[in-house]
Order: C-alpha cells, then sequence, then structure tokens
C-alpha cells in the first residue's frame, strides 16, 4: 500500500508499478460514496486501483479496508491540477466532485473548477495513454425539467447563475469536454448521467434526501420535507448503478452518446419519508420548510437507451435498498457516538 499526499508542484507525476497480468485502473474521486465502491469491485476483479482524492468530500473510512492491499494505491491529490503517472493505465473513471447539494454550493467555484477542469486532467491522461475513459455525469443536466421522463435527447431546462448552478453548468460542461476530446483526438470515452443514487458508504451528513430521512428517523428527530411534499425523484440502489456503469465500460466500442443511469420508479417525498419511517420504526415527525431554490420538482429517467445498448436495468427495489442501506446508517451514528463519549472530558 501507498499514500501520497497532495503534490506542492503544479503537476502531480508519480510512478505506478503493476503486475503484468492485471490492468490498472485509475478512479478519481475514489474515496466518495460511489468511487470507493467502485474501488472494492475493481480489487474484488484483479485490477491494479489508483484512488485520486482530495478528501475534501471523500472519506478515508470509505476506503481505509483497501489500505493494506499491494494492489490499491490511495493519492491525495486536488483533480483541478495536473497530474500523471508513469506506465500504463487501462481505464479511468471520473467520479471527482461532490454530489451533496450542500457541500457543492458551499464551495461554488471549487466546484466548477473540479467538474471542468478536473474533467480536461482526466482527459489529457487519457488521450496519452490511450485510455478508456468513464465520466460520472448526472440528471441534474436535466435542471428542473419541463418533462417527463427524461430521455437523453432533452436539453433541459437549467437556471445559469442560481445557487446550484456551479455543479449543473460544470457538469454540463464536462460532457463537452469529453465529445470534443472523442472528436478531435479520438479518446474512447463513456459518458453516463447519474440519477439520484443511494446506500452504504454515503455520509450521514451528505445532505441529499435518502441520508437526510434514515438519519433523522434513527435520531427520532423531525423528518424535514422541503416544500409540500409531491415533487418526486426516482431512486437507484448504488449496486444497480454501478452494475450500469460497468457494463457501459464493457462495451467494445467508444460511445460518445451520454446515457441515463438510474432508476424509473418515482416518488413522492412523502411517500419516501413513510417508508423510511416504516422501515426504521421511528418516531419522528414530518414537518415541511421552504423549497430551495431551483429545487426540481420531478425527476425519473428514460432508460430505453440503458436497456437496449446494455441490456441493463436496475433490480433492487427502494423498500429493498433501504433495508440494506439502513443498517449502515445505524452502524455510522453509533459508531460516532462512541467517539463522541470518548472525547468528553
Amino acid at each position: 500500500m501507498i499514500v501520497s499526499k497532495v503534490s506542492t508542484s503544479k503537476v502531480l507525476k508519480l510512478s505506478v508499478h503493476k503486475k503484468k497480468s492485471n490492468k490498472t485502473v485509475l478512479i478519481t474521486g475514489g474515496a466518495g460514496f460511489l468511487g470507493s465502491q467502485l474501488c472494492e469491485r475493481k480489487l474484488k476483479k484483479g485490477y491494479n486501483v489508483i484512488c485520486l482524492d482530495s478528501l475534501l468530500s471523500g472519506r478515508m473510512s470509505n476506503i481505509a479496508e483497501f489500505l493494506g492491499n499491494k494492489s490499491f494505491k490511495f493519492v491525495k491529490h486536488d483533480v483541478i491540477e495536473p497530474y500523471s503517472f508513469d506506465g500504463p493505465v487501462d481505464e479511468i473513471y471520473n467520479m471527482a466532485c461532490a454530489a451533496s447539494p450542500p457541500k457543492y454550493q458551499k464551495y461554488p467555484i471549487h466546484t466548477l473548477k473540479t467538474n471542468v477542469m478536473g474533467a480536461m486532467n482526466a482527459l489529457e491522461l487519457a488521450r496519452k495513454k490511450g485510455a478508456r475513459i468513464f465520466q460520472a455525469s448526472t440528471s441534474e443536466i436535466y435542471g428542473d425539467p419541463l418533462i417527463s421522463p427524461q430521455s437523453e435527447d432533452y436539453n433541459g431546462n437549467v437556471n445559469t447563475h442560481g445557487p446550484r448552478s456551479c455543479y449543473d453548468e460544470g457538469k454540463r460542461a464536462a460532457e463537452t469536454l469529453f465529445h470534443d476530446y472523442h472528436n478531435a483526438y479520438g479518446v474512447d470515452i463513456r459518458v453516463a448521467r447519474i440519477f439520484n443514487t443511494y446506500g452504504p458508504n454515503m455520509d450521514p451528513e451528505d445532505g441529499r434526501v435518502v441520508s437526510n430521512f434514515i438519519v433523522q428517523a434513527l435520531q427520532n428527530n423531525d423528518i424535514t420535507i422541503y416544500g409540500n411534499g409531491n415533487q418526486t425523484r426516482s431512486f437507484c440502489y448504488v449496486d444497480d448503478l454501478l452494475n450500469g456503469i460497468e457494463a457501459l465500460m464493457a462495451l467494445s466500442e467508444a460511445n460518445p452518446s451520454p446515457v441515463n443511469i438510474g432508476n424509473p420508479v418515482e416518488f413522492t417525498m412523502r411517500e419516501l419519508a413513510q417508508k423510511v419511517l416504516i422501515e426504521t420504526g421511528s418516531r419522528s415527525k414530518i414537518i415541511h420548510m421552504d423549497l430551495p431554490v431551483d429545487d426540481p420538482k420531478q425527476r425519473k429517467p428514460d432508460i430505453s437507451l440503458a436497456k437496449s445498448l446494455l441490456g441493463w436495468s436496475p433490480e433492487v427495489s427502494l423498500q429493498q435498498g433501504l433495508k440494506k442501506t439502513i443498517p449502515y446508517f445505524a452502524s455510522e451514528i453509533s459508531n460516532q457516538l462512541q467517539k463522541d463519549a470518548l472525547t468528553l472530558p
């Protein structure tokens, strides 16, 4: 195991040694919710894994179990700064950037840089190494959609100067860069527009609706619904999402068209809150607060392309996914309480 610190030079350069028989994958944002579970999958399949993360939103606890693995290398580095590696890199998964609205809105300029400069730096490495590269795009591409479900040919309804714009517009610009690198240099790109995803390894303070509701319910605090609760989301369990990403990367030919990856079964916020209350057995009450600016009223993916191109569709229902996710959050809360107790005078 090798842990590297943030580079103080303009360009991070590292030597990467690998077994001749194994492929090497680079996962930016590899200590995050999705990235860390992708690291685990690749290690189990025998890959050498380079995990690049600034830890601004990623967590070392997500990757702690891999640090003793000789096939795993963690590099603390901010993707807005260039980086390069000696030796081959076969696949790149560009997963860097906080997807939690409270987190990306706290650092809007850095969020935009992460999406745009981070994409360009990853693409430059892919161009030099001849690597296949994946971009974690988002359903936020569609903004507050005027049509439902949203298919890949819908151009969206995005506010260019609202509190969410740093993330929405950053991801849109990143998609443009990916397509331009493919057209100009023949880079083998794959782009997935990820819809609301949940599951283990989420930060309890993530700020997205599933984690918020579960944590509030487990602590018997009020469950806060923003607006009237009629706004909808479609929730995809993390294993389903990663299956879709891996299917997209496994295509033998470059696929420059974005592909929606998400669960098309739609729920209102009230319905989600009720399901969480039932699964946790919580005594929490539901309260309502003002709807945030530009919060989408409806979000539902059209996954026809994913079905036809990848043979993929989600398999885990929301109820099944909550049963898998709630014990993780319960453990996280318990561990934090124990840490807090140890620090008391």
